[in-house]
């Protein structure tokens, strides 16, 4: 059986290699792997804290190395990087275990050559500790310190001011809380709670009404509330975003990007399951799951439509409520996804023409006097306030709505707001509602 060090190991060279989702490649190998609780544990914690930590501990790597470190083979990069932040990260590591399983490491995967490498730099890195670069230079500091590309920390500075960039890396390192939904078609807030706890699990009220942060619960499916639809997965930020729709009984509401479905389920329980939910998406296994979903919670107002949001569809009815939450960078859930931060920028700026596109298409369904809602899970004013901008400059027929008072501590501009994890304990979120006038 291989240890949880060989599996965390692997599960970093595949993310690497093939650019994959962590959360996604994590939980295939830990499925596969027959590890213990303790050990799965630990294989996550090593997984996600080198992804998150990868800038620091390359800045300590570096200063013990004599070839820049896009010369070691991955498979060693891997290795030490390992190794470091368990020296440097994990206090209850010893110094030779980490050192030493990460020889092993590299002998075991085709590296024997590098096994004297790997001892001697992680014993330098052992006893000089963490290092950080002089704060003269705030980018490069904070890059460092944070582990955050310098692009990255520049646009947030330059587009939140430095306190709030420093508040936003600062909650990015650590594992976010679990947050879900109660179904309130099937329970209440409180009966869910007691149901939770006779199951071992302790839940908190989250940030926004019906939304519970759930600790130390390991599998979510293996609960019974989750069997018995009782909830779904959603973070709060998200949760907030369908409050925004203002959705009714018996409105139609059209969810234009809907899988996995998340909104249109929370959409469903703030209509009381009456009236009617379209839930489009490109992908015709994606719409299966917001079907699988639907059922499981026992919703039976949502209908889905495989269909191209970036394209207008004149066989498309008008709607009430028209919920268009966009493709983006997912730089607002970092927490979640560390390995987003590495993704140049420059692969995501033709992304607001895409967003533009799709909220224009997603605008023409919308009746006279409807709500339209614009959201993305990005901290990036580009995808955010200048899409919405655009589309009020160029579509005189629609009012920006100020909902700057649905939650507290929100970052606000004319009335759409920013949700950022340090100050509202959710994932990084922009929403944005317009009137059809």
């Amino acid at each position: 059986m291989k240890t949880a060090r060989q599996t965390a190991f692997e599960v970093l060279n595949k993310i690497e290699r093939d650019k994959s989702y962590s959360n996604l490649t994590l939980d295939s190998f830990l499925y596969s792997a027959n590890l213990s609780g303790a050990d799965s544990a630990f294989v996550s914690a090593l997984v996600y804290g080198v992804l998150e930590r990868s800038i620091s501990l390359d800045y300590c790597l570096s200063r013990h190395l004599k070839q820049p470190l896009k010369k070691l083979k991955p498979q060693v990069l891997t290795a030490l990087r390992l190794g470091t932040y368990q020296l440097l990260f994990m206090d209850k590591i010893p110094v030779s275990a980490a050192v030493n399983e990460s020889v092993t490491l590299v002998k075991k995967n085709g590296c024997a050559f590098a096994s004297g490498l790997t001892n001697a730099v992680l014993r330098a890195v052992s006893k000089e500790g963490l290092v950080l670069p002089s704060d003269t230079d705030k980018i490069g500091y904070y890059s460092v310190k944070y582990s955050f590309p310098e692009a990255l920390v520049k646009l947030w500075i330059e587009s939140y001011g430095e306190e709030n960039a420093v508040g936003i890396m600062s909650c990015c390192a650590g594992r976010p809380p679990l947050t879900v939904r109660v179904n309130t078609l099937r329970i209440s807030r409180d009966e869910l709670i007691d149901r939770l706890e006779k199951d071992g699990i302790t839940a908190t009220q989250s940030t926004v009404e019906n939304a519970l942060n759930l600790e130390k619960c390991g599998g979510i499916e293996r609960l019974s509330g989750f069997e018995d639809g009782l909830f779904h997965v959603q973070d709060a930020a998200s949760q907030l975003c369908t409050k925004a729709l203002e959705a009714k009984p018996g409105d139609s509401v059209l969810d234009i990007c809907s899988a996995p479905g998340g909104k249109a389920f929370t959409c469903a329980q703030y209509m009381e399951n009456k009236g009617k939910i379209l839930a489009c998406d490109i992908h015709s296994h994606r719409l299966a799951l917001i079907k699988e979903g639907a059922i499981r919670l026992g919703i039976d107002s949502i209908d889905v439509l495989r269909n191209d949001a970036s394209v207008f569809n004149p066989d498309m009815p008008l709607f009430d409520k028209v919920l268009c939450d966009v493709p983006c960078s997912g730089l607002g859930i970092v927490r979640r996804k560390p390995e987003i931060r590495h993704k140049p920028l420059d692969e995501v700026a033709s992304l607001p023409e895409l967003q533009y596109q799709i909220l224009s298409n997603a605008a023409r369904y919308l009746k006279k006097g409807g709500r339209l809602v614009y959201s993305t899970c990005a901290l990036n004013p580009a995808e955010n306030v200048k899409v919405c901008e655009r589309f009020i400059n160029e579509n005189k027929d629609f009012i920006l709505k100020d909902i700057s008072d649905i939650t507290d501590n929100v970052y606000t501009n004319n009335g759409m707001i920013t949700l950022m994890p340090h100050n509202n304990s959710t994932d990084g979120f922009f929403i944005a509602a317009f009137e059809r006038s």
